[in-house]
């Protein structure tokens, strides 16, 4: 990478290194970071607030389960769904490359609600302390998007714009770096939620943390969509790209649970249990 007056050439192997067959990329070693470390935080959390190492455990392979399953359908549904249909056995080929974060976003909300049932959790609890590590795995992800000179932005003669030599479509003009913008902003999102949990824990209204996250995450994805290259040609005839389009419900559920929030604020479950499994434990005590 060098830094030539006015620009930044980027021209970042997205391979760290191979053995044989076997490669070692940069956006899997991010993305894998993303559950390795937010595991680690999400422990701290829940055994501050009564729950066992166990439980996050298993609420991690539920999270990587309906991420990557989310993620995948997200992108061949909504992206190029005549191509995927035609050849869906395509749809397996994840380390081709093409995920969505919408959709991962989807399939994380479902995954999470199957866990709360099975495992008798509040969903609202569970939901409130997941986002803050999701806002990391997702600024660790859109690193991955720098490393692979992937989703960057429209030209640009901002002194920070960055010429992808690896793509061979936009190799010479000078691009604004969304990767960087959505990472930067995102990892700011994860700093304010865990201050946010630190500092008051179970006093934080019941759904707060959750409607901070969907409303900043996707309000900013919206607005950093007008700075990016459309990732299909379908998208250069709409008024709003698919990005944009997606993001609108989840931005209007967001600003929902925050009015609720804070018209008719509910305190937090003690360790996310529900009433019924409360009362439950009190009877098999008498």
């Amino acid at each position: 990478m060098n830094s030539i007056l006015n620009y930044i050439t980027w021209n970042v192997d997205p391979e760290i290194f191979h053995i044989g067959p076997l490669s070692i990329r940069w956006y899997g070693l991010l993305f894998a970071l993303g559950f390795v470390i937010g595991q680690r935080i999400l422990t701290k959390i829940y055994v501050a607030e009564g729950r066992t190492e166990g439980d996050v455990d298993v609420i991690t392979l539920y999270m990587i389960i309906g991420t990557v399953i989310g993620a995948r359908l997200g992108h061949t549904l909504l992206y190029a769904p005549d191509y995927y249909l035609s050849h869906p056995i395509e749809i397996l080929k994840i380390w081709e490359g093409g995920l969505a974060s919408h959709g991962a976003t989807v399939g994380i909300l479902l995954s999470l609600w199957l866990f709360s049932r099975k495992y008798k959790f509040d969903y609202v609890w569970v939901l409130d302390r997941i986002v803050i590590v999701v806002a990391l795995g997702g600024a660790l992800i859109r690193l991955g998007n720098l490393m692979n000179s992937e989703i960057f932005g429209h030209p640009t003669n901002l002194p920070w714009g960055f010429i992808f030599e690896r793509s061979t479509e936009y190799s010479h003009v000078p691009r604004h770096p969304t990767q960087l913008y959505e990472s930067l902003s995102v990892f700011l999102l994860f700093v304010l939620l865990y201050w946010l949990w630190a500092k008051y824990k179970t006093a934080l209204p019941r759904g707060l943390l959750f409607g901070i996250f969907v409303t900043s995450l996707f309000t900013f994805r919206f607005l950093v969509e007008f700075l990016k290259e459309n990732q299909e040609a379908f998208e250069d005839q709409m008024a709003l790209n698919m990005g944009q389009i997606l993001s609108i419900p989840l931005i209007l559920v967001g600003v929902a649970i925050l009015i609720k929030v804070w018209l008719k604020p509910t305190p937090a479950l003690p360790g996310g249990h529900l009433p019924e499994t409360t009362s439950k434990k009190e009877k098999s005590n008498v």
